[in-house]
């Protein structure tokens, strides 16, 4: 009992109860921390990938935090817990790894996944002059490359990207607002990531025109060091609550093009009591005959 909280406040209970885990989670927020020795170039893409991130919020940590998270990831894991972050973006720079960028999901406050991007190549929202997108506007991704199906390292890494920039869960989207995307493609040891937005023109035709044009930043990574979570942890990881799982309905049957057939039990239907059209030709008399017919004959017996 001495490791349990109890809230003394309703400030404080409902602080705990946003904490609890939920059959639906909250949007995951980021955390951008800088290490002890950052670049210029390291700091402007943190800001820039800040800018572009999808996330539901993102929570910026301007001191200089001296940490190695491939060698003890318990800061991380620290910074974690008492932000309520999932995702994280550690930037730092030495001369061993110049330019550094870590990218990296939590599960339960626990390191999960963890991927070290060298920056080879980068271009600002500043240096790329153009119209940018509206800040908060949920991004297209897509990612070209075989390398994102077939190497296990580059699908965790798709899922992690994934996870980075692809913004709140909505139920809908209006046309206008698909003008953002961002591009990531695996090819020759190196991840190239651009951003685009989307422009609609006439066509002559009801459907638009649709032309790209690049808006920034721009990266050139180089992939150096990774961890990955075990498969009994990946697994526990992607565990779905029993209350989301749909419940299985029995008689029900769909077929190889999405039709739907039922099975229906009926009990055995009694005919004497079922409802005909009412004519007074089939009303009945008082002795049980119906009108139009002929009493039955009485059979006669000998005296």
């Amino acid at each position: 009992m001495d490791g349990v909280v109890k809230p003394k406040t309703k400030r404080s209970k409902r602080f705990l109860q946003n904490r609890e885990a939920k059959l639906v989670e909250n949007a995951k927020t980021a955390m951008i921390l800088k290490g002890g020795n950052t670049s210029e170039t390291v700091t402007h893409a943190l800001k820039d990938v800040v800018s572009g991130s999808g996330t539901g919020g993102t929570k910026c940590y301007s001191r200089k935090n001296i940490m190695r998270p491939f060698e003890d990831p318990t800061s991380l894991e620290f910074f974690s817990k008492k932000s309520d972050c999932s995702l994280f973006l550690f930037g730092s720079h030495n001369k061993k790894r110049p330019n550094n960028l870590i990218f990296g999901r939590m599960f339960d406050s626990h390191v999960l996944d963890m991927f070290e991007l060298g920056v080879d190549r980068f271009s600002s929202l500043k240096d790329i002059k153009s119209t940018k997108c509206a800040e908060g506007t949920k991004p297209m991704l897509l990612f070209a490359g075989e390398l994102f199906h077939t190497d296990t390292e580059y699908t965790r890494l798709r899922s992690v990207l994934t996870d980075f920039f692809r913004g709140p869960t909505v139920s809908a989207v209006r046309l206008a607002g698909l003008e953002h995307v961002l591009h990531f493609t695996a090819q020759d040891g190196k991840i190239y990531m651009r951003s685009y937005r989307v422009k609609l023109k006439k066509s002559g035709c009801r459907t638009p025109r649709v032309e790209l044009e690049e808006i920034g930043p721009a990266f050139d990574f180089v992939l150096r060091r990774t961890h990955l979570a075990s498969d009994d942890l990946y697994k526990t990881a992607h565990r779905q609550p029993r209350g989301l799982k749909a419940k299985k309905k029995k008689n029900i049957s769909h077929d190889t093009f999405g039709t739907k057939y039922g099975r229906l039990h009926m009990q055995k239907q009694n005919l004497d009591k079922l409802q005909t059209r009412k004519m007074k030709g089939l009303r009945k008399r008082k002795g049980g005959v119906k009108s139009g017919q002929t009493p039955p004959k009485k059979a006669r017996t000998g005296l």
